[in-house]
């Protein structure tokens, strides 16, 4: 049974007046679509929805960020500055479940709602539309179901990831499946080169979902029911998160580089001679073939570009790094000024 199909046979139990038996003969115009995000990754795809001529009648995001030193200035989300661009009325709740939010919303009358990098909604805002909601996440669920899946996904050292959309359900990334897509994970990808891809890789499926709807053409199915200790979690990324650990292999240092590059960057303890110790942000790195094997941690440098660490197997031959209170260099511009002689790596 198609989830159109689904939906009818539900609605029609309670005897409710629906859209379904029409669906079919709508345009893409006449379904309204509430839009829910925040981030650029997000604020990608609502423009692609705009672009493409969708109904969006409201957007709902967080709330502005306060900036500055004295958090004097508000920052508002991508999708908000968008939304504003383009006279897309904007909701922006300090809590989703706050009656007067929800009457807000209501009073929009969404056919529709769309959730990308948002947060997570009670059932009274996602079981709203008579169309239900749909998320678009940024990897193959059941696997990396969380806040950093693109983190995750590099620092594990996938060869592959991908983005899935599915309606939602109580449980947080668990609903029905309605489509997926693959990409590769190359070598040379960080968390950078990789968002964009899967922004511009979910944008397309995003459309094709809602092409599929408007066709009645969608057949959700369930996530697979892979054992709790096969599944691989995507938890929000924290400082501490992100310290190296140089007694890992080379291959598993390097990949966790990559995976927290360029934000919020994987970090070290530089400690000197004098027995100092300041932060070490390292942004790119590259595996030394047949290198010999010392102390985790150990740093050997000539100077000028050559700046090594080793690992517990063999070492990194660091490309890009940042010291606390500098700006981030490449390692030739880091060594003109740094003199890391009998410096280590804790």
């Amino acid at each position: 049974m198609s989830y159109l199909n689904f939906l009818r046979s539900d609605r029609k139990k309670e005897n409710i007046p629906n859209l379904f038996d029409i669906i079919p003969n709508m345009e893409k115009r006449d379904i309204r679509i509430v839009f829910m995000g925040t981030p650029e990754f997000a604020e990608h795809i609502l423009r692609r929805l705009v672009d493409d001529q969708y109904n969006i009648i409201g957007v709902v995001t967080m709330p502005d960020k306060p900036m500055g030193r004295h958090g004097s200035i508000l920052q508002a989300s991508p999708v908000k500055k968008y939304a504003v661009e383009q006279g897309i009325p904007v909701l922006q709740p300090e809590r989703l479940k706050d009656p007067l939010f929800v009457e807000q919303l209501r009073a929009l009358k969404a056919d529709l709602q769309i959730v990308v990098a948002f947060r997570m909604l009670p059932e009274v805002v996602w079981s709203m539309p008579p169309l239900g909601t749909f998320n678009l996440h940024a990897s193959l669920l059941p696997q990396y179901r969380g806040a950093a899946p693109i983190n995750w996904a590099i620092i594990n050292g996938d060869k592959e990831t991908g983005v899935t959309t599915f309606f939602l359900k109580h449980e947080i990334d668990t609903g029905d499946i309605i489509h997926q897509e693959r990409i590769p994970i190359q070598p040379t990808d960080n968390v950078g080169t990789l968002h964009d891809k899967l922004m511009e890789l979910g944008a397309d499926l995003t459309v094709r979902t809602l092409d599929d709807i408007l066709a009645g053409n969608v057949r959700p199915i369930p996530q697979s029911n892979i054992p709790a200790d096969e599944l691989r979690p995507a938890p929000k990324i924290f400082k501490e998160t992100c310290r190296i650990d140089w007694n890992q292999p080379t291959a598993r240092v390097n990949d966790f580089i990559r995976g927290l590059s360029p934000y919020p960057a994987a970090w070290t303890v530089l400690r000197s001679a004098d027995g100092t110790e300041q932060d070490f942000k390292i942004y790119a790195a590259t595996p030394v073939e047949g290198a010999p094997i010392q102390k985790p941690g150990t740093i050997t440098c000539d100077g000028r570009k050559n700046l090594l660490v080793y690992t517990s197997d063999g070492t990194l031959r660091l490309q890009e790094v940042q010291i606390a209170g500098k700006k981030r260099m490449d390692i030739c511009s880091f060594l003109c000024g740094n003199d890391l002689t009998a410096c280590t790596f804790i």
